[in-house]
Order: C-alpha cells, then sequence, then structure tokens
C-alpha cells in the first residue's frame, strides 16, 4: 500500500501506491531517507491518537507537511492506483512532531479527518524525502465488534507445529533460521495454510474461537519457531505466510462461525527486532551493564511489605537472554503498542486478544494499554496471561477487582491457573488421602468469590508451556483426560483446549519439555480406535455446551465429597445442567438426598448427553470408576 520515493524539491509527482516493506531505501546519499512508517496505514474515524513514527536517515527536526493525492490511473503491470496531483487538504492535518534520542526517529502526531491517500514530505535543508500514506475508511459497525465470552471454547494452536499447509515457505531467504523437522528444537513447518486447512476439523472439535501463537515475525537465529521474541511489530513471519493470508485466515475462519485471538507480546521483543540496532530512547528498553533476568516477583505489585527493589526487577529484568524487556514508561513505546494492537484488530477483523507475560509489564502503563484498546473497541475482550497462584494474585490483575490499593488493571479476563493447578493434581494419583482427589477443584472454585467476573476466567488443563493433561494423569490413564475436560467444559468461565489434546496426545519426549509437548496433530487417515474415541467424546462434550445458555451463563452450586467424586450444578432459572465426577478407582453412588435444595425447583428426568441414557435423578444410582455423568433438566411446571 505505501512505497518510499525520494525527491529533490522539484518532485515528480505521480507516486505508485504499494505495500510497504521492511527496507532500506534504494537511494544512497539522500538526506534525510526514510525506510519505514508506522503504523503501515490507519482508518479514518478512529478515536485513538495516532502518531506515526518515521524511521530513516537524519529525521531529527526535519520539517514535515502533508498533502493529498489522488487516483490518476492504473499501473499495468501491478493493477495498483497511480496516484499524482498532490494539493492541499484538510483532510489530515499535522499536529506536532518531536524527536527522539536517535536522530534517525521522528514522532508526528496526526489529525485524520477523512479517509484518502496521503503525502508526506520530510524536508532537511536541500534535500526532501516523501513517503505516501493511506487512511481507510472503517468497516461497517467496526467499533461495536463482538468478542469471545464465556459462550466460546478456545482453540490454542502452536503455530509452527501444527500443520505444515505451504511446505515452500519452511526456509526463506530473508529469515535465518531453516526449517528442520529432525530438530525437536527448530522450526518444523506449520503456518496459516495449515491453521486454514484445519478449520472443520477446529469446528466440528466444537471449538468457537482460535487462539494461534505468535504468528509475527521472530528472526532469532535458533529456537524462533515459539514466536514470542518479535522481529517486526507490523509484518507477519514468512515462514507462515504474509499479512494478506493472515487476514484472508481470519475472514474464513468467520465464515464458519470462529472468532480469531491474536496473541502479542508487550513484554519484551526479540533481540533480533529491526529497532535493537538503533534504539529511539535509551530508555526503550531495559538496560544493564550485563544480563539481569527477571525475578518474577509478581506478588511485588501488590505486596506492602515489598520492597521497590523486587518490584523494579520484575518489571525490568529481562524474560530471557534474547527477550529485551520494553519500558512501557516511555510514553512513546507506550503509544506505539496501542497503536500495534489496534492495528490488527482493525486490519485482520480480528475477535480478541491474548496478552503474554502479563505480570512482567510495568502495570499502570499496562492499564492505560487496555483501556485504550477498549475505549477504541468497547466489546474486546482481553486475556492476561497472569501465570501465578493462589486465586488471590490473579484476581488481582483482573478489571474491577476490589484491590485494597485501588489498582484497576482494565484487562478483562485472566488465566485460571489455580483451577488449571486444582485439576491436575487431582487426578495424578489416586486421591485417596485427606484433601486430594477432587476436592482439590472443590477447593479452587470455592475461591471464586475473589473474582471481579467468574465468566470472564480462561478455564484449561494444559498449554503449550506445561505437560500435557496426558502426560501427568495417574497411569497416562484416558478417562482421567476424559474427566479434565468434562470440567473445563461445563465450568464457569471460558474453556481453553490445546491442539492435540482433542485426541489425548502425549509428549513425543517429556525429558525434552516445551520441545517434546508442542507436536503436530495425527494425521487424520492414521487415527488409532482410543484417538477417534477421545475425539468423539470432546466432540459431544463442547459440541452441547456451544449450544447450551446454562454453561454460558449460569450459576454455580457445588458439593464436597470426601470419596473422590465431585458433584456441581449450573443452573437458571430455566433449568440446570448436573455434573457428577467420579475420579475413584471404584464405583460410586450419586447421593440424590443431599442435592434436595437445588433438585426441587426442576424437573428429575434428563439426558446425559455423553452416554444419551434418559437419567432419573429422583434417587441415587451408580456412576462407574473413572466416569462423569453430565445431565441436562429443565425447570419444572
Amino acid at each position: 500500500m505505501k512505497k518510499l520515493f525520494l525527491f529533490a524539491i522539484a518532485a515528480v509527482s505521480l507516486l505508485s501506491c504499494t505495500k510497504q516493506k521492511p527496507h532500506v531505501p534504494t537511494l544512497e546519499n539522500a538526506d534525510p531517507q526514510i525506510s519505514r512508517v508506522e503504523p503501515l496505514s490507519w482508518w479514518a474515524d478512529m478515536r485513538t491518537p495516532l502518531t506515526l513514527m518515521f524511521y530513516g536517515n537524519d529525521l531529527q527536526d526535519a520539517r514535515v507537511s502533508v498533502e493529498e493525492l489522488q487516483v490518476i490511473g492504473t499501473d499495468d503491470r501491478t493493477g495498483d492506483d497511480v496516484l499524482g496531483n498532490p494539493h492541499s487538504t484538510s483532510g489530515i492535518r499535522i499536529k506536532g512532531q518531536h524527536n527522539a534520542e536517535s536522530k534517525n526517529y521522528l514522532f508526528v502526531d496526526v489529525e485524520v479527518n477523512k479517509s484518502g491517500n496521503y503525502l508526506f514530505t520530510i524536508e532537511q535543508g536541500d534535500k526532501t524525502a516523501q513517503w505516501t500514506y493511506r487512511i481507510d475508511e472503517r468497516r461497517k459497525d467496526s467499533r461495536e465488534r463482538t468478542s469471545f465470552t464465556s459462550a466460546d471454547v478456545v482453540y490454542l494452536i502452536m503455530s509452527d507445529r501444527f500443520v505444515d499447509g505451504d511446505p515452500t515457505n519452511n526456509s526463506t531467504d530473508n529469515t535465518l533460521e531453516k526449517g528442520d523437522k529432525q530438530n525437536m528444537d527448530g522450526r518444523w513447518g506449520g503456518d496459516i495454510q495449515g491453521i486454514i486447512n484445519s478449520l472443520d476439523h477446529i469446528s466440528k472439535l466444537g471449538a468457537t474461537a482460535i487462539w494461534p501463537t505468535p504468528l509475527l515475525l521472530d528472526n532469532e537465529p535458533a529456537w524462533s519457531y515459539h514466536g514470542y521474541a518479535c522481529g517486526d511489530y507490523y509484518h507477519i513471519d514468512p515462514r507462515f505466510g504474509t499479512n494478506e493470508l493472515y487476514k484472508q485466515m481470519v475472514a474464513a475462519a468467520h465464515e464458519k462461525g470462529l472468532k480469531f485471538i491474536m496473541d502479542i507480546v508487550t513484554n519484551h521483543s526479540g533481540l533480533a527486532h529491526w529497532w535493537m540496532q538503533d534504539l529511539p530512547y535509551h530508555d526503550w528498553i531495559h538496560q544493564y551493564p550485563e544480563f539481569t533476568r527477571t525475578n518474577n516477583v509478581f506478588t511485588a505489585n501488590h505486596d506492602p511489605n515489598a520492597s521497590q527493589y523486587d518490584l523494579k526487577l520484575n518489571e525490568s529484568g529481562w524474560f530471557d537472554t534474547h527477550m529485551p524487556d520494553m519500558n512501557l514508561d516511555n510514553p512513546d513505546l507506550l503509544q506505539y503498542f496501542k497503536q500495534f494492537a489496534i492495528w490488527w484488530i482493525e486490519y485482520a477483523d480480528l475477535d480478541g486478544l491474548r496478552v503474554d507475560t502479563y505480570p512482567y509489564n510495568e502495570k499502570l502503563p499496562m492499564s492505560e494499554w487496555c483501556k485504550a484498546v477498549r475505549e477504541e473497541y468497547p466489546n474486546m475482550n482481553i486475556v492476561g496471561e497472569c501465570w501465578t497462584r493462589p486465586a488471590s494474585n490473579v484476581a488481582y490483575w483482573q478489571a474491577g477487582a476490589p484491590n485494597l490499593d485501588g489498582f484497576n488493571s482494565n484487562l478483562p479476563a485472566v488465566m485460571d491457573f489455580p483451577t488449571e493447578e486444582a485439576i491436575r493434581q487431582a487426578l495424578e494419583n489416586d486421591g485417596n488421602f485427606w484433601g486430594g482427589g477432587l476436592t482439590r477443584v472443590y477447593d479452587a472454585i470455592a475461591q471464586d468469590f475473589l473474582y471481579a467476573n467468574v465468566n470472564n476466567l480462561l478455564v484449561f488443563v494444559g498449554n503449550h508451556d506445561m505437560d500435557r493433561i496426558a502426560d501427568v494423569v495417574k497411569d497416562n490413564d484416558p478417562r482421567r483426560v476424559k474427566l479434565a475436560l468434562t470440567m473445563i467444559a461445563t465450568m464457569r468461565g471460558i474453556p481453553q483446549l490445546f491442539a492435540g489434546d482433542e485426541y489425548g496426545m502425549r509428549s513425543a519426549d517429556i525429558t525434552r519439555g516445551h520441545s517434546g509437548l508442542r507436536q503436530p496433530l495425527p494425521e487424520a487417515d492414521k487415527l488409532t480406535d482410543a484417538e477417534r474415541d477421545m475425539f468423539d467424546y470432546q466432540s459431544r462434550l463442547f459440541q452441547f455446551r456451544k449450544q447450551e445458555p446454562i454453561i454460558h451463563n449460569g450459576k454455580t452450586l457445588h458439593f464436597a465429597s470426601r470419596d473422590n467424586t465431585y458433584a456441581y450444578f449450573r443452573y437458571t432459572d430455566d433449568g440446570a445442567v448436573f455434573v457428577f465426577l467420579n475420579a475413584a478407582e471404584q464405583p460410586r453412588i450419586v447421593p440424590i438426598g443431599n442435592y434436595e435444595e437445588i433438585l426441587a425447583k426442576y424437573n428429575q428426568q434428563g439426558v446425559d448427553i455423553l452416554s444419551g441414557d434418559i437419567t432419573d435423578l429422583s434417587k441415587p444410582f451408580e456412576v462407574a470408576p473413572l466416569s462423569a455423568i453430565v445431565v441436562k433438566i429443565n425447570a419444572a411446571k
């Protein structure tokens, strides 16, 4: 959409409008030069203030002006618009500009009044650089877009390890790490086309939203496959595809009723990010005389006894040796990250955001960041990875929490790590001891009073950073895996599945940690009977959940037990869903009489959605070892 043009003052007026690419100018010894402008484009009718970051050669104190361009023809070779006849305009106005510490940056504040093609002119002495910039019209009702909610099931994809839909892009000339499926720690070729090819599979499972790990450029020389060391916040990694293909993927997902969540990182970039060769400011990142790792002390954010030393190290220490820690207290960086997130939502028509390593960020700027995104998109859900425990520590980070220090994160959703831990610990042994087994889950749900919104918790039993649930449960028993998935499908919150768990996958090599568990899906024509059975079980669960508002927004009433069972009702005035889980290795009798306080309000016959059998809840009955029932009942007439 944009292309670089360098001119003398008597500039040629015809400009070709093509996609901006991250490269240096071809004209040497011109002063000034522009090699990139970010954001890549913008839209009319946005509430977010627009600050353009110009990067080039010696832009400090340059004079900036802007004119509107008209479409005067079409390029016969490319089909692109040919632009010309620059003229003064009220469609866009420069409000101000300021330098960075590096002379090669210039920040320009712009007021946008209407869409169009605009020509920015940067002048230094008798030398001139020019750049075309596009302002588009927003999609209809873009501001009011809906997001993922407790009515959804999120499907997490480890992008490089999922499905290789286009083997031709596994290695590219302009990226350092090449594809190598023999290297467990290397790139394997999963890509955007592979996700597109899998949309029917995801929909059949009953998932309604997709969360892929980051697809932006990560150009580290090794271990770049995970995507969490960003090298360019505005371009998709070519080993995954292109910006345009990303947008097509989101549109294809929408056509199948699937929402799309972008995984972003504000806490750190990668060492290979282009700006690391020339930082705008010394404090654009946190710098130390030698490598200094974060201490991971998230509690320093709310602990009244915490030292400033611990808090500073948590916020400013580096996550890893190749991940420079960003300083969100720098206002230009904070504005950059606000715009980057909003740009992708608008450009690709996204439905939500997931923020990696959330409590490592400076909390006040991140609160401002969340507020800015939601001021542009009031219904936008954002879930933060707050990997901490107990529940009180996680609840602190959710918007609206009644925190004693008055802090409001403006972060709508958090990941429910305490319940994840409880479920895994409940199923890793036989649970026949005081406080063991499913009483752990009961105790975790009993902490719901701490959360501002329990329906906006992301509930899960595994992800790309922890051993798979089938690795953890006792004897790797698939029945225990089914119990875990039954819980996240029926309890409060938003279920999140990790790709492969629909088949009960185990790590290829559990001793290899992350690389061992991040494996591709099995090929459809090579599934075992056990894998098909696991998929069918979960598909019944999640397809039922997709259509059941009682599960989406109903209240919870649960009952304690000391025999490694767990019973709860999700209920509304219209009906209830009764869930009984038996994690014991012996049959258990359902003590129906214990539930009279709620069963009296409903018909006591319903359908077990897992077996299809009619279930009579008027009298006790037996549930087999390591199994569950999920019974839908209607309100009594």
